[in-house]
């Protein structure tokens, strides 16, 4: 009889702290949350799904490279190549040859066409990132905060965007289409929601 997976491991503890270490003072959008909180929170939809270890440490560290000065070199070195595989696919190229930020509809469109190679597992750390994203815009909205202000384009742009990741990464595992179905009813919501004048405010984690 093989005995029952461990309950947490040494490599989770080492991406939980690193995640947290990377995203210090990193606030979510509109809010005083730390960062980290988002990520922790990919990683738990992962695990909850059932997938291995690479993956859900993966999603804690899935905006590391694109979001801090860690690289995919540490992360490799860190937590091997599979994991640094997965965190390359879920990292957007945020500037271009001269250090300037590059316009969001650039990004997300260059991204979008990366993921069509994208293995399953890389899929899924999106998906569970965008499936946080919407219930966060979701709670937002609900409790009166602002949303559309604070990302890099407007309202319209940003539902295309996240309708066509899901569309683009929720097919071929019922892992995956399990999470492209709860993005939707998600999206479907917010879409349905009305949209008020909003302040603009500043800090990371929805674009």
């Amino acid at each position: 009889m093989e005995p029952p997976p461990a309950l947490f491991s040494a490599t989770r503890e080492r991406a939980l702290r690193w995640a947290a270490t990377c995203h210090q003072g990193q606030v979510r959008k509109g809010s005083d949350v730390p960062y980290v909180e988002h990520v922790v929170a990919v990683a738990w939809i992962l695990d909850r799904l059932g997938f291995p270890e690479e993956v859900v440490v993966a999603g804690l560290l899935h905006d590391a490279v694109e979001d801090t000065d860690a690289t995919l070199e540490q992360v490799g070195e860190r937590f091997g190549p599979e994991v640094a595989a997965i965190v390359a696919h879920c990292s957007e190229v945020k500037t271009d040859a001269q250090g300037r930020k590059r316009p969001w509809f650039d990004r997300k469109r260059d991204h979008l066409l990366a993921l069509t190679g994208a293995p399953a597992t890389a899929r899924a750390v999106v998906l569970a990132d965008k499936l946080h994203n919407l219930l966060s815009i979701q709670l937002d909205l609900h409790d009166g905060r602002p949303v559309w202000s604070t990302f890099h384009a407007d309202r319209a742009q940003v539902l295309r965007y996240y309708r066509a990741t899901i569309e683009r990464c929720g097919a071929g595992d019922d892992r995956l289409e399990t999470l492209a179905r709860h993005c939707r009813e998600l999206l479907d919501a917010i879409e349905a929601h009305a949209a008020p004048g909003e302040k603009s405010d500043t800090g990371l984690g929805r674009d």
